[in-house]
């Protein structure tokens, strides 16, 4: 048991990451993205309007806070399952990064651990890819 305890291989490292991966895009999907993606084009507007102020586009408010809703709800189910995992880890990432960024601004680092915790993995997952347990190494 000792020598289990010390050695620095991890015992199911393809499994771990599996569940990593999974519990990601789950929890992304259930409490953050769904209701953002079945909600109306008033509360996408809302979302998209962090983005749109910095970059001076208002007319894009709208389009941009869908694409915020489908990356935390589809994007986030399609990490879960490995698949097309880079790409949807990618715009997952960007609207957590954005996320991250307007919550530094507002509270400071005190309220901004959620959505800096939920953007490191998704750099982890777009670094390390699918898995061995995705339907990316099924399929493609």
């Amino acid at each position: 048991m000792k020598n289990l305890l010390l050695n620095n291989k991890p015992l199911f490292p393809e499994t771990s990451y599996f569940i990593l991966r999974f519990c990601t895009g789950i929890f992304m999907c259930y409490f953050h993205g769904w209701s953002k993606l079945l909600s109306d084009a008033s509360r996408w507007e809302r979302l998209g309007n962090t983005l749109t102020q910095w970059i001076g586009l208002d007319a894009l408010s709208v389009l941009l806070g869908f694409m915020a809703a489908f990356s935390e709800s589809i994007g986030a189910l399609l990490i879960a399952l490995g698949l097309l995992t880079r790409p949807s880890a990618f715009l997952l990432g960007t609207t957590m990064l954005v996320a991250s960024t307007k919550k530094l601004s507002e509270t400071g680092i005190d309220g901004s651990e959620l959505p800096l915790l939920f953007l490191m993995l998704c750099i982890i997952i777009l670094l390390r890819g699918s898995g061995k347990y995705s339907l990316d190494r099924k399929f493609f």
